[in-house]
């Protein structure tokens, strides 16, 4: 069924009403997972719907939380999404943030008790608007196993960062951590389709190409065949999102992809920095062109967010394919 940006928000944001969602979270919820189809993020899109409904209905998440600031001090502050949807307390964490950074010059936002984020840059579109560089990161069920290890302790832990430009599109780039994101192997399992090689370990911590077998099993980190790099860089994330705001470690959050199990109070960082308190707002976006002229010398090259925000804008004209199957599951 084609359905237009609009209906299928609202029809979203009607299933998630129906599990339990508050009106404020069920629409901050709508929203993202309809942009983030939009761009070509099936996995964090509207494959969640009935994911999120099931977690609501069963305890996994709290419908009736309000997001809240809880600590502030300097350029730092805490939000706790009280065991809600994360959106809702990412959109909070940003916003906060971006006024932080408009007074100080720079802002760390910690949120804690909190969910599966979706798209993290896509959280940091509202700094990207309002002229500021934005950094995301968020923690997730354990996924991924340490150097050397065969065990999942570290979840796919993306990374984001948002950087303005001037009179064009933001370079939005999000990457996890894992040679792949989970979620595309999800849509893998479901449609009964192999993976390639290289993403994932099964149970017994050997390679597999089968989608459901690695969700049993542990994903590997970017580059694990010839490098512990993605490895560190996820203890970089995980430390960053756990032990600074007080949130869960993956490896004490169930699994998504479980109809039961904890709350998982998981942890996302934001930080925002405005370019005016460093070198200046005109030298910070003068050098960013310089940079990008420099990048697109060479035909290949494509800036980070170019099809993202095509085929958003594509979507935005033509709607969006949702298979009825996909439909009948939003109840």
């Amino acid at each position: 069924m084609k359905l237009s940006l609009a209906e299928a928000t609202e029809r979203i944001d009607a299933a998630l009403r129906a599990a339990g969602a508050s009106p404020a979270m069920a629409a901050s919820t709508a929203r993202a997972l309809v942009l983030a189809e939009a761009q070509g993020q099936g996995g964090h899109g509207l494959s969640r719907v009935a994911q999120y409904a099931t977690h609501l209905r069963n305890g996994r998440a709290r419908g009736d939380a309000v997001a809240t600031v809880v600590r502030r001090q300097g350029a730092a502050l805490l939000v706790d999404a009280q065991e809600g949807l994360a959106f809702p307390a990412c959109e909070l964490a940003v916003a906060e943030a971006v006024a932080t950074a408009r007074d100080l010059g720079v802002a760390f936002a910690g949120v804690m008790n909190s969910h599966h984020c979706g798209v993290v840059v896509d959280h940091l579109r509202a700094a990207a608007a309002a002229g500021m560089v934005g950094l995301g990161f968020s923690n997730s069920p354990a996924a991924m196993p340490a150097a050397g290890g065969r065990h999942a302790i570290f979840g796919t832990n993306p990374i984001a960062a948002a950087f303005p430009r001037r009179a064009a599109d933001p370079l939005l780039i999000d990457l996890s951590l894992s040679e792949a994101a989970r979620g595309k192997v999800m849509l893998a399992a479901k449609k009964g389709e192999p993976i390639p090689p290289g993403w994932a370990l099964d149970a017994d911590g050997q390679p597999t190409t089968d989608a459901a077998a690695a969700l049993k099993g542990s994903m590997l980190p970017v580059g694990a065949v010839s490098s512990p790099k993605g490895a560190m860089l996820a203890l970089v994330v995980e430390l960053l999102v756990t032990a600074l705001v007080g949130a869960n470690f993956g490896t004490e959050a169930d699994s998504f992809f479980v109809s039961e199990g904890n709350r998982p109070h998981l942890g996302q960082a934001f930080i925002v920095v405005d370019p005016g308190a460093l070198a200046g707002r005109d030298s910070y976006l003068d050098r960013v062109e310089v940079l990008v002229t420099e990048m697109l010398r060479d035909d290949g090259v494509r800036l980070p967010g170019t099809r993202r925000e095509a085929l958003r804008r594509r979507a935005e004209a033509e709607g969006l394919d949702v298979p009825d199957a996909l439909l009948a599951g939003w109840g």
